[in-house]
């Protein structure tokens, strides 16, 4: 049974595909998770998160723009903005603690990000964070 790292794994992955142009993926998204062996409960989760997120990109996008002083959200490294929408996402519509939310987004972007990631991504979602306590 996957876990809700693999599970935000797998939605980065989505997204991912999803910002460099395969707008189809949407139609792939059961046969992804199924492949990951993401179900049950953890699908649930992830199919929200990539819903919540496809559904709320515009809000999403400006609050990251808010909070990015050198580049604006569409001048970033696809994975560093997949991860940012995601923790984002998270910190305004999830219940979870902010702090576990950011936790979790800087360990997807040492797994998946270059080198920098980890202390950006931290540094933008905390901001957000401050914003929504």
């Amino acid at each position: 049974m996957a876990t809700r790292h693999q599970s935000r794994e797998s939605v980065i992955s989505l997204l991912y595909a999803k910002d460099i142009g395969n707008e189809q993926i949407d139609k792939f998204v059961d046969e992804i998770f199924e492949d990951k062996k993401i179900r049950n409960k953890q699908k649930e989760f992830a199919l929200s998160l990539f819903e919540g997120i496809t559904n709320d990109t515009d809000l999403i996008d400006t609050e990251i723009n808010k909070h990015l002083k050198e580049y604006k959200i569409h001048e970033l490294g696809h994975i560093e903005r997949a991860i940012l929408r995601m923790g984002t996402y998270e910190i305004l519509k999830s219940d979870l603690d902010n702090a576990v939310i950011i936790n979790e987004a800087i360990e997807l972007s040492k797994d998946l990000a270059g080198d920098t990631a980890p202390k950006f991504v931290n540094g933008v979602l905390d901001a957000v964070s401050k914003d929504h306590p």
